[in-house]
């Protein structure tokens, strides 16, 4: 039986009580036992005072030079100080809640003790004392996350209980040909080391072995899946062509990027390919996502069959038809909307043509996965802004087909560690450069006390004829936050601007068609100011647009900012992005300086995963990030990197499949299920 069948008991001096208390923190076999790491190590090294850095944890040993002093305060709280001379440093030591240390303590005593060194004062804020000069076996030492009476100490005693018992049957996943060529130590070395460490870099390098192990059996598993949905779901090879797409990309009034163009022909070859499609196309704002899915939706259609793109709302399905039917009209393609406000018999009209095989494409929102609607041959599905659609919507949506290819677009741009961890059972396309002539929109940040400068500055763009969009965080008053609410902001700036220019008022509490009339009106230069909260983010493109501004802006994360910015930019004049805020934490200063400082999402968005984390970017629910033990993805993305060719060269050689070094990799994929509709079977 393997450590990872073995239960805890087996482990001696663990009992059922204490097997118990384990469980509470998810750990059950001897191997969640071994691999129950440290979050952080004590160092009692005996140190030379003078060496420390300030604010070091440190310990020292001395002679006490004076009589403790004993100070309460509070109820039953108290502090310990007393004069300590230590490789010829005299300080002060303090201790809190240790009065049982003043009888024990007197001139001449020689202590060590740890603690925390502050440099300026000479004082060192004890943790821990003993008597007498003392050399611990082992300098560092383990802390572990408890809970109740299991302490550190109680699992520090566990710990080196199972390693004196089983470290030798700790079984090594790796080949011997990958740890000789990353020099690796071996599996038991690193379990070792993690809990025992000699000095800093033992931890450094037993780390490194333990993440790299981590990440590629998380990327094997997400190869191996990603070759079984292909394997199981053979896709619909269609002969787009390559002339096709071409003919309709040069009726385009722009040029296409290099990033564009590459797109279009890796998603080509997909559609080509017997195997389904199942990729992502990321771009940054403005970079040119519809044109290229409108080229796949063409040389689609051309090759006998039809395409579908779904979008999050009506306004976003509306805008994508419109402006596909003014590409495609001209070369015979037709275009149909089905969405909410498509009723009745213009309903049913659509429905029949659409199965007839008469409707080429078809927009529309969720109205589109409803069980009335049917497809004669149904080739390609877009999803657009993905993440708003739930696994089951666009899963419904994809099962319209026999085997329709599948393309994922969003415009919030997803770094490339998160794209590769969340996405990696996904072939993902990145549009990485803006159309030629767009011009950077400009980016401020702005006090709330320069307010009355900055609506003279956007008062100046409406005299000038331009629009503007301001953006507040919340809808109605809270006295739990002190924000500026949009409904407050909009009497305000009613007030201010009326009745020279008119203000619309646009939040998630209206009703849709509500939503649809104010847009409607902003789109048309009826409202030349809109006050909204965030539900503008997406998809809304009023070219004539050319300030954004945000009020408390700091409360928003770096990608929700941009996405805001990326509503304007959207014409040839110059655009400005003014962001009102006064952050008060270290944060929310950093957000301002970054916005102000780039308009490349994807720097952005690598900055935001920084001052986030990986579990808030998307929320953690639905963020799909394995729990790692150690792996960070956002610290250890170049090893995630190469862990990733890694797994993509050995799901494809005979070696994993064959070998016997590979045995235990292969056991670990059999067991995530992970092999299923791979050369295994």
């Amino acid at each position: 039986m393997s450590l990872e069948e073995l239960q805890i008991t087996a482990v001696n001096g663990v009992g059922e009580e204490s097997a118990k208390l384990l469980a509470g923190l998810g750990l059950h076999t001897v191997t969640d036992l071994l691999e129950h790491f440290p979050f952080r190590y004590e160092d009692y090294k005996l140190r030379n005072i003078v060496e420390a850095a300030h604010e070091e944890r440190v310990t020292i040993s001395g002679s006490v030079q004076s009589e403790a002093s004993l100070r309460y305060y509070g109820k039953k709280k108290n502090r310990l100080t007393f004069r300590l001379l230590s490789e010829g440093v005299l300080l002060t030591v303090t201790f809190f809640n240790r009065a049982f240390l003043k009888s024990k303590l007197g001139p001449g005593s020689e202590v060590t003790v740890t603690g925390k060194w502050d440099a300026h004062r000479l004082t060192l804020t004890g943790s821990e004392l003993k008597f007498g000069v003392v050399e611990r076996e082992g300098d560092v030492e383990p802390v572990y996350h408890g809970s109740g009476k299991l302490t550190s100490k109680a699992l520090q005693k566990m710990i080196r209980s199972a390693l004196k018992q089983f470290a030798s049957e700790i079984d090594e996943p790796l080949p011997e040909g990958i740890r000789r060529r990353y020099k690796l130590m071996s599996k038991q070395e690193t379990i070792q080391h993690l809990h025992h460490p000699t000095d800093p870099e033992s931890v450094k390098q037993a780390r490194r072995r333990y993440v790299y192990e981590e990440l590629l059996l998380f990327q094997l598993r997400m190869q191996a899946f990603k070759q079984a949905n292909r394997n199981q779901q053979g896709g619909d090879s269609l002969p787009v062509s390559n002339e096709e797409m071409a003919t309709f990309t040069q009726t385009l009034p722009f040029e296409l990027t290099t990033a564009q163009k590459r797109s279009i022909a890796d998603i080509a070859n997909d559609i080509r390919s017997p195997l389904r499609m199942n990729r992502l196309l990321q771009g940054d704002v403005g970079s040119g996502k519809t044109a290229v899915a409108a080229a796949c939706m063409y040389g689609v259609v051309r090759a006998g069959a039809q395409a579908a793109l779904m979008a999050p709302t009506e306004i976003l399905a509306e805008q994508h038809a419109r402006s596909l039917e003014e590409w495609f009209a001209p070369l015979g393609l037709t275009v149909e909307l089905l969405a909410g406000s498509v009723k009745g018999k213009k309903r049913e009209e659509r429905l029949s043509r659409l199965v007839q095989g008469k409707i080429d494409i078809v927009v529309g929102t969720h109205a589109l996965i409803q069980d009335d609607v049917e497809f004669r041959r149904l080739g390609l599905v877009i999803t657009d802004e993905q993440h708003r659609f739930g696994v089951e919507q666009r899963r419904v949506l994809r099962n319209k087909g026999e085997h329709p290819d599948v393309l994922f677009m969003t415009a919030t741009p997803i770094p490339r560690t998160l794209a590769i961890s969340v996405f990696g059972d996904m072939d993902v396309s990145v549009l990485d450069e803006l159309p030629a002539g767009r011009k950077p929109i400009e980016t401020y940040w702005a006090r709330p006390d320069m307010l009355e400068r900055v609506l003279d500055f956007v008062e100046n763009e409406l005299r000038g004829g331009r629009q503007a969009y301001v953006i507040c965080p919340l809808i109605e008053e809270s006295d739990k936050l002190d924000v500026q609410n949009a409904i407050d902001f909009h009497e305000m700036l009613a007030s201010h601007y009326e009745p020279d220019f008119h203000v619309g008022l646009m939040h998630g509490r209206l009703h849709p068609t509500e939503k649809d009339v104010v847009m409607s009106k902003f789109a048309t230069n009826e409202f030349q100011v809109l006050v909204s909260t965030t539900v503008v983010e997406v998809g809304v493109n009023v070219p004539n647009a050319t300030v954004m501004m945000i009020y408390d802006a700091d409360r928003f994360g770096l990608a929700q900012l941009h996405q805001l910015r990326g509503r304007v930019g959207r014409g040839e004049a110059q655009s400005y992005c003014i962001l009102l805020a006064h952050p008060r934490s270290e944060v929310g200063k950093e957000r301002m300086r970054i916005m102000t400082e780039t308009t490349d999402g994807f720097v952005l968005s690598e900055r935001d995963l920084e001052l986030r984390g990986p579990g808030d970017f998307f929320g953690a629910k639905q963020s799909g990030l394995p729990d790692f033990k150690l792996a960070d993805v956002v610290h250890d993305y170049r090893t995630l990197e190469v862990a990733r060719n890694d797994a993509e060269a050995l799901i494809h050689s005979p070696a994993l499949y064959e070998e016997r070094e590979y045995a235990l990799l292969r056991r670990h994929l059999e067991r995530a299920g992970a092999f299923e509709g791979t050369k295994l079977d």
